[in-house]
């Protein structure tokens, strides 16, 4: 199995109306091409900055899954078909990136760690004394 970062710009409008099944949709997608979803969530929701296939507005909708690198014809192919998903970009990632932005999605879907202090705190702690520096110098 393969862990992937699935970026999916979804139609917005059927989104505001019906979010639960256009989630439903690309999580259906992913799991005919026997995708596990790890974590997912909405990324962004906004005017995008050129027409595409007549959208002006788009949700990008973030999903990490495993699966075998077989699947990805079955995704590619059934988000051509679909109405629903806009484009779709799907990117491998390693094992250690893909943990952290699982546990930034979803805490509760994070993999623990056995014998090792918590990676979160190591990862965040840098990024925070970065921002904290950023706003000490303004």
């Amino acid at each position: 199995m393969v862990n992937y970062e699935g970026m999916f710009l979804l139609d917005s409008g059927k989104f505001a109306a019906d979010h639960e099944g256009t989630i439903a949709h690309v999580l259906e997608i992913l799991s005919k091409a026997g995708a596990e979803i790890v974590a997912h969530r909405p990324w962004q929701d906004g005017k995008l900055a050129y027409e595409i296939d007549g959208h002006m507005k788009g949700l990008h909708y973030l999903v990490y899954f495993t699966m075998p690198g077989s699947g990805m014809d079955v995704i590619t192919r059934s988000c051509h078909l679909s109405d629903i998903v806009i484009r779709q970009m799907v990117i491998k990632q390693p094992q250690t990136l893909f943990d952290a932005m699982v546990s930034a999605i979803d805490p509760s879907a994070a993999p623990e760690t056995v014998g090792e202090s918590s990676d979160d705190s190591v990862d965040y702690d840098a990024l925070n004394d970065d921002d904290d520096d950023d706003d000490s110098d303004s």
